[in-house]
């Protein structure tokens, strides 16, 4: 009897043993696993703006939602900051801005901004004009009639006559200088006007670029060796705008034309520079101004550049072209 009342509590004993067991396995397994998730966890960011293209009269809205973030740092790309997490921000001059939000110092986000450059002109109380102030050749114009009146007419000043027809006008100019849009309708009293400053960058282009010799060459490698700065992740500010100050006459517009790798863009100089921070290793090989006529300000930047991890395409030697035959 009392063998069998041993060889009950042993049976007894052993499959508390291993309840305990799988208890502390069970435990194990789960210490593992939270641990492992809050070590290798990533943050993602959770951020956005309310609208990408805006007008002068509106504010760009964003906000951060990233989880247990306690730090955050809004960059509108004119130099302006906000240290709050949600918020509000007006820009005072239209344009491409590429907002930059940095949240507990290393979690990074940037959103495109298109600040529209249109302004409604009130002349008078019954008609409006809303529009652009400024244009390309052989690019569409899209200005828009508000008033009392069935018949709208307008002369966009090229031509001498009515142009177009409609609340509507979209119009294509072929020469560059200053026009004054005239809007008429049949109900109005006087018509309206509106100004509009038409370019053509093409023309630009061929005109001299820096005088050569030791100047450009002078020229050419400060630029060149502050755009790499920035690229490098030095200072952003004041390598910037130290070239906008110094060769474009305080203009962020000013277009740039990128080759890499064989393939060609163009962007703005403010957009290309804050690319430069997001783009990876850079090397920038070339940077050449071309200058307005009677000015000393720069209309046009052109650039080569290469992947830092890789070597720039170099034009073959005669001595290479004789070993290849």
């Amino acid at each position: 009897m009392a063998d069998t009342n041993t060889k009950q509590v042993n049976s007894n004993s052993q499959g508390y043993v291993i309840l305990y067991i799988l208890l502390a396995v069970l435990l194990l397994t789960g210490l593992i696993f939270l641990f492992k998730s809050s070590l290798f966890e990533k943050r993602a960011i959770d951020a956005r703006i309310l609208k990408d293209e805006i007008y002068l009269n509106e504010d760009l809205v964003f906000t951060d939602n990233t989880s247990k973030a306690s730090k955050w740092l809004w960059e509108f790309g004119n130099g302006e900051k906000a240290t709050t997490q949600n918020g509000s921000y007006h820009y005072n001059k239209p344009g491409s801005y590429i907002v930059r939000l940095t949240v507990d110092g290393e979690l990074k986000e940037q959103f495109p901004v298109n600040v529209r450059d249109t302004i409604r002109a009130v002349i008078d109380s019954i008609l409006t004009i809303s529009g652009p102030t400024a244009g390309v050749v052989n690019e569409e114009v899209r200005l828009e009639g508000d008033g009392e009146g069935k018949n709208f007419e307008w002369s966009f000043g090229e031509t001498g006559r009515v142009d177009v027809k409609g609340k509507t006008a979209l119009y294509t100019y072929r020469a560059p200088g200053k026009y004054i849009v005239r809007l008429r309708t049949d109900k109005s009293p006087r018509p309206v006007y509106h100004t509009i400053f038409i370019t053509d960058p093409n023309a630009e282009i061929v005109q001299d670029l820096v005088a050569p010799g030791d100047g450009e060459r002078k020229t050419i490698d400060d630029i060149r060796a502050r755009l790499q700065a920035i690229a490098n992740g030095a200072d952003f500010n004041s390598n910037y705008y130290y070239l906008i100050n110094k060769y474009m006459c305080n203009n962020e517009k000013v277009t740039v034309n990128v080759e890499m790798n064989g393939k060609k863009k163009q962007t703005d100089i403010y957009s290309y520079c804050m690319g430069l921070t997001f783009g990876g290793e850079i090397a920038i090989d070339e940077a050449q101004l071309t200058i307005k006529p009677n000015s000393s300000c720069a209309s046009l930047v052109n650039i080569k550049q290469h992947s830092a991890t890789a070597q720039p395409a170099q034009a073959a030697t005669p001595e290479a072209a004789s070993k290849t035959n």
